[in-house]
């Protein structure tokens, strides 16, 4: 934001929380009903240390599944490919 604009406005926070609404599989899961503001940012908050989770418990299965490959094989070659994109 800028220096002159610092406040956001209403209607620009609801269009921000129907947005972090959508984005969540729990609130998707929930239908149309409307989650408070202060209860949205905590399932958020919660969402994105769960993402954070996957991503570490991932990157240390690829580490361990290169640690068995013969780095000249073909499925390394694929891996790393993967990780290129």
């Amino acid at each position: 934001m800028s220096g002159r604009r610092s406040r956001i406005s209403e209607e620009e926070i609801k269009e921000l929380i129907s947005k972090l609404q959508f984005l969540l599989p729990e609130t998707r899961r929930q239908g149309g009903s409307r989650a408070s503001a202060a209860k949205l940012l905590q399932e958020t908050c919660n969402y994105i240390e769960r993402l954070h989770r996957d991503v570490d418990d991932l990157s240390d299965r690829l580490t361990e599944l290169m640690a068995t490959m013969d780095i000249s094989s073909a499925q390394a070659e694929i891996v790393r490919s993967l990780l290129r994109s």
